[in-house]
């Protein structure tokens, strides 16, 4: 996918001892059965995202969801992969190599490496590299604007595991969330804004909606304490109003639900079904709790959720693509990146030759 590395780690005579770790979720190596087998059973086995007893749940993980889910999973996977690769570690690449380019545009000397929670690149080979090129103190900082347990949680958690192996660890500081950061907002609004004057979007109808789609959770995780549905409303709430849509003509829903159990509502499929039975014109679905675009944005919003409405006699479906390298949202990740990185010393060059005081055990 990438280079040895960007420049700021290349082979001049000084290097960053400050760094920023971009987290996202993570996806198949490639979209054959046997990897997107491997990269869900990774997934499914975290009791982070599953919180049920291992000794209940993992019969079933490999003796029934594996063999059914995979292969249908592939199919979907096969359907968006890239020539570069699955869409989402495509994007989160470019979207490190953009933040890279803004730090040293504005002359700050700090590294940027990505890991995913699941699959490849991983944390603790992202770590890995930045310590080896000389990074002393890593801000984590995760593709999740809203806090869950799930997303979250388990990224923090695999770093704190990565750090385990290491005798010389790095000093860490974590982003957990910026569901309402104005910065965020405003990426939002103009990605949202920048589609509709693309495609000359009238003023609002009675008949016409946008949906703001967030990636499901079973509503006990909400029970338990978790702030995700909170953040995730918020964050509706605050883009509506920047967009200056009245309270009738969006709605904020979940997707992507798996199992039996309750997940949070109102559920993406059946809010479009629903308008498309009461005639609407027209769907315009934007999923700002996705950071980049990937099979869940591409292939269950912009096909499956895109079908249903049709299906049930809605006339027009738009998907609305994520932030993925817009200016706005680079910006935003620098601007918190340098935001947080404040109070420690100012990052200085470390001789490339000095390696030794760096070293992983």
């Amino acid at each position: 996918m990438r280079s040895a590395h960007r420049s700021a780690l290349g082979s001049g005579t000084s290097r960053p001892d400050t760094a920023v770790l971009l987290i996202n979720l993570g996806t198949p190596d490639t979209p054959a059965p046997r990897d997107v087998r491997r990269y869900l059973a990774e997934f499914l086995s975290d009791p982070r995202v599953v919180e049920l007893p291992a000794w209940l749940w993992q019969p079933v993980l490999h003796g029934l969801v594996l063999p059914l889910r995979s292969r249908a999973s592939a199919r979907k996977y096969e359907q968006v992969w890239l020539p570069e690769g699955s869409p989402l570690r495509v994007h989160t690449d470019k979207q490190s190599r953009d933040l890279q380019a803004w730090f040293d545009a504005r002359g700050k000397h700090v590294a940027v490496e990505y890991g995913m929670r699941y699959g490849n690149p991983s944390i603790a080979d992202a770590i890995t590299r930045l310590r080896a090129n000389g990074a002393r103190r890593i801000l984590i900082l995760p593709m999740y604007p809203q806090y869950a347990a799930s997303t979250t949680a388990t990224a923090f958690d695999q770093t704190a595991l990565a750090l385990r192996q290491m005798r010389n660890q790095p000093a860490l500081r974590f982003v957990s969330h910026y569901h309402a950061d104005a910065r965020y907002i405003e990426a939002l609004r103009r990605q949202v804004q920048q589609y509709w004057d693309l495609n000359q979007r009238p003023d609002f109808g009675a008949g016409d909606k946008v949906l703001f789609s967030f990636h499901g959770l079973p509503s006990r995780s909400a029970e338990l304490g978790d702030p995700y549905y909170k953040h995730c409303m918020q964050t509706g709430a605050l883009l509506a109003e920047a967009l200056g849509l009245a309270a009738s003509h969006y709605r904020v829903t979940f997707q992507s639900q798996f199992g039996y159990q309750k997940w949070l509502e109102p559920y993406t499929a059946d809010t479009v079904a629903e308008f498309g039975a009461m005639g609407t014109a027209r769907v315009d679905v934007f999923c700002p709790g996705f950071t980049a675009d990937c099979i869940e944005t591409i292939e269950e919003i912009g096909i499956e959720v895109r079908d249903i409405f049709l299906q049930y006699g809605g006339k027009e479906f738009h998907r609305i693509e994520c932030v993925n390298e817009a200016p706005a949202f680079i910006d935003m990740l620098g601007e918190i990146a340098l935001e947080n990185l404040a109070g420690w010393p100012n990052p200085v060059p470390v001789p490339s030759n000095d390696d030794s005081a760096f070293a992983a055990a």
